[in-house]
């Protein structure tokens, strides 16, 4: 259909050639292009073989009645979305009233009259256009959706870096098609390895792709070092990363930002350097409990131009286990239990198994056990969960 004028494509359906013919000619004066059909299956017929902008549909007609080619019509998930105006005579009320049950848009009684013809056409029509309007909407958001999953793949590891000796492994549970959450594992200069954990502050395509953007310069900044760079001057990198983003980003886009967890890890002796950009602190643990928590030595990237960011250090003992989280985890919520918190993880990591794969399997089974749904609806924020352990 034209959105520019009224003009349309309408099938008119009735087994008595006078009528088609009548309406035909009443819906040419009114610029519309028609097509007539004497039966049921003639009208399935056309409406298969090309589109059409509205249907005028008689009820009593032999072979196939308006009923069933109106409930065809609303099955086939080509041509439900399709208006229907039923036609019936002056005293037939219980079948428009069924009729309309069945889907049907509107209803005209025999005889037709002109005036009231083309009102009820043009309020079809109109509410047609509203709706082809809104279904093009909605294909245009599902391919940006689509693009944001292909960016985020694109820019999440493949595959995660095999530390001889470690154990390492991560859990991604985006609540929309496309996440704020991110994590990176990538090798660096002396036999070290780069860890990252990172929530952008929103969801959706647009923190995909700010995600794309932190993650490309956390990336690109680290690499630049050499075997002799120190895991502080590797560090750099997260202030490097802050300064881009306040000087191109933030005074256009203030509330974009990112908390995140930077480590360096050198697996042959265990030592663990660090920055925690305002993220929730990761959890240093052995079979006897928590004992360390990394708080952080920094604000969120990007949210500050005055921001400065502290460098620290853990030691992974042989049977030591790093996990770092996203929000998500201990803010799922059930509606009367609340939030999982941090006293339901920390409930959950009591005697932890002795690979990281079942460890974070067990978190992924408590905070579903928590909220009481399936792990592909478990989150109203994105859940990130990355464990490290050393082995003994």
């Amino acid at each position: 259909m034209n959105e520019q004028t009224t003009t349309a494509s309408i099938l008119v359906v009735d087994d008595n050639p006078d009528i088609c013919r009548l309406l035909r000619t009443r819906l040419e004066r009114m610029g519309h292009t028609v097509v007539t059909a004497t039966n049921g299956y003639e009208a399935l017929a056309e409406l298969r073989a090309r589109p059409f902008d509205l249907v005028l549909l008689d009820i009593m007609m032999p072979e196939m009645n308006g009923y069933e080619v109106l409930a065809q019509i609303k099955a086939d998930a080509d041509l439900r979305h399709l208006p229907v105006i039923v036609v019936s005579a002056l005293d037939d009320m219980e079948s428009v009233v069924k009729c309309i049950e069945l889907g049907a848009e509107d209803h005209l009684f025999k005889p037709i009259r002109g005036v009231l013809l083309k009102a009820r056409i043009t309020a079809s029509l109109e509410k047609k256009r509203l709706r082809d309007r809104e279904q093009a909407y909605l294909r245009a958001m599902k391919l940006e959706m689509e693009l944001g999953q292909r960016v985020q793949a694109d820019f999440l590891p493949g595959e995660l870096c095999r530390l001889p000796g470690w154990e390492l492994s991560v859990s991604f549970l985006p609540a929309r098609e496309v996440a704020g959450d991110f994590y990176d594992t990538f090798p660096l200069p002396g036999n070290r390895v780069g860890i990252i954990i990172a929530d952008v502050c929103n969801k959706g395509v647009s923190a995909a792709l700010f995600m794309a953007l932190a993650r490309t310069l956390l990336r690109a900044y680290a690499e630049e070092a050499d075997a002799s760079t120190s895991p502080a001057g590797i560090l750099a990198a997260v202030h490097r990363t802050h300064n881009y983003i306040i000087r191109y980003h933030h005074q256009h886009k203030p509330y974009m930002f990112l908390t995140l967890f930077f480590g360096v890890l050198e697996p042959e002796t265990g030592r663990l350097t660090y920055i925690n950009a305002g993220h929730f602190p990761p959890l240093l643990f052995d079979a006897s409990g928590v004992r360390a928590e990394l708080e952080p030595t920094g604000p969120a990237v990007g949210l500050m131009p005055e921001a400065a960011f502290g460098v620290a250090e853990a030691h992974l003992a042989p049977g030591d286990t790093l996990l770092a989280y996203t929000d998500g985890v201990i803010e799922a919520r059930h509606p009367r239990r609340g939030f999982f918190g941090e006293e339901g993880l920390r409930a959950a990591l009591q005697s932890p198994p002795p690979h990281t794969d079942a460890l974070l399997k067990r978190l992924e089974e408590a905070v579903c056990a928590h909220t009481a749904r399936p792990p592909h609806e478990l989150a109203d924020d994105d859940i990130t969960m990355l464990a490290l352990h050393r082995l003994e």
